[in-house]
């Protein structure tokens, strides 16, 4: 069993793509799967029922796995199928008729104007350190990109003549974000000032660099992020992504299209962009309550 496993693997990331984080996570349910099998004493997949997938979700129930998890493992399991049946290894999917549990959608955290105003303040800009890191702060608010996609850019990427940056997200989809004035502003003058104090005498294609000249890591990205909130004394929550949702939430608070900021945001189901939608309701109630002489 767990050697179809592995040629599954290998078709998600040679036709299909896949990041190497994904296929990672693909790997891990199906081996929680295969253990349960075993557990059960199963020892084929033509054996499996629709009741023993039930059962393996039911015990992910009971050891206090979220439902977000539980159902992100039925996913796997369900596309692992298909592939099986695809490649006649199976003739039945048992999960065809199987629906993933309800959710929740979390919404995330996101900063107020005055908060992102506060943020991007913070890094001292007399210093070569500074520079770097407003840009990184104003870059990644302008683009919504997440903090991998940060540390990935290129030099290349960024064309500052025309205001946009080439920005590679998951399973490898490239898209174009504009970036505003202050982006390029900030860019600039790490560029040109900044950027060749860090390298030094070496060379790198990557855009921001640490300062030993290498590219600078997500890690590092993080708690720069996290290092100036506190500096501003934010109180929101700072998640890594906290750029991202807030450059999503404060284009659609403005008036942006929905398609417009998924294009943006790299999201290939506009069903996750529209999360970002149900913070402009939930945010509505809250003033509504507050400032409704009846509320």
């Amino acid at each position: 069993m767990r050697e179809l496993i592995d040629l599954f693997l290998n078709y998600l990331s040679v036709e299909r793509n896949l990041a190497k984080n994904t296929l990672v996570a693909y790997k891990k349910d199906l081996e929680r799967f295969m253990d349960y099998l075993e557990s059960q004493r199963i020892a084929v997949l033509s054996k499996t029922k629709k009741d023993d997938i039930t059962g393996f979700m039911l015990t992910q129930k009971d050891k206090g796995i979220s439902s977000s998890s539980i159902s992100r493992r039925l996913a796997a399991i369900k596309v692992f199928y298909r592939f099986l049946v695809r490649e006649r290894v199976l003739s039945a999917d048992p999960t065809s008729l199987m629906e993933s549990p309800k959710l929740w959608k979390k919404i995330p955290n996101v900063l107020s104007l005055s908060e992102i105003d506060s943020l991007l303040i913070q890094p001292d800009t007399k210093t070569k350190q500074g520079v770097r890191d407003r840009a990184i702060l104003e870059t990644m608010y302008a683009t919504g990109m997440r903090v991998s996609e940060a540390a990935d850019l290129k030099l290349e990427d960024v064309n500052l003549e025309v205001g946009f940056l080439r920005c590679l997200g998951k399973g490898s989809k490239e898209r174009i974000i504009p970036l505003g004035k202050k982006a390029i502003e900030s860019l600039n003058k790490y560029i040109k000032e900044a950027r060749p104090a860090f390298l030094g005498k070496k060379e790198s294609t990557y855009l921001f660099l640490s300062r030993s000249g290498k590219r600078i890591s997500r890690q590092s990205l993080w708690k720069l992020i996290k290092k100036y909130a506190r500096q501003a004394k934010i109180k929101t929550q700072i998640k890594p992504h906290i750029l991202r949702h807030s450059f999503a939430t404060h284009l659609l608070e403005r008036g942006a299209d929905l398609r417009s900021v998924q294009e943006m945001l790299g999201h290939s189901d506009i069903s996750t962009t529209q999360i970002y939608t149900h913070i402009n309701k939930d945010r509505l109630k809250t003033i509504h309550r507050t400032y409704h002489p009846r509320p």
